[in-house]
């Protein structure tokens, strides 16, 4: 299967930040994802291989709000996720923008969470 540099080069960001950045049940890894129509955020225990929230515009509760991938909706998110890792008990976590630039909806989305006292 053929794949082009660019999904190469994306993959590559992706790992080099990834091998730095591992996430426990104390300090799960929040990685959040842009694709061209949604926004996905989720806390990982990478040592369990466990999920232990997730967040997205697909989610009902974030359809029901119309919520787009812009910076204004990540901010929602932004807010949205941090309100619901303070109420699963999740107060610190290690930020993975996979592979993305710290800009625009990535930037939005910290600060937003940190906002809702996330602390990074």
């Amino acid at each position: 299967m053929k794949v082009n540099k660019k999904q190469q080069l994306e993959q590559k960001r992706i790992w080099r930040i990834r091998k730095k950045i591992k996430g426990t049940q104390n300090r799960p890894r929040l990685c959040v994802h842009l694709s061209n129509k949604h926004i996905y955020a989720q806390a990982i225990d990478d040592e369990a291989g466990r999920t232990l929230l997730s967040l997205s515009t697909l989610s009902k509760e974030i359809q029901e709000k119309k919520i787009t991938n812009n910076v204004a909706g990540a901010k929602q998110i932004g807010k949205i996720f941090g309100e619901k890792a303070k109420a699963k008990g999740i107060n610190v976590v290690v930020f993975d923008r996979n592979g993305r630039l710290y800009h625009g909806a990535v930037k939005a989305f910290a600060e937003a969470s940190r906002e809702a006292e996330l602390k990074f």
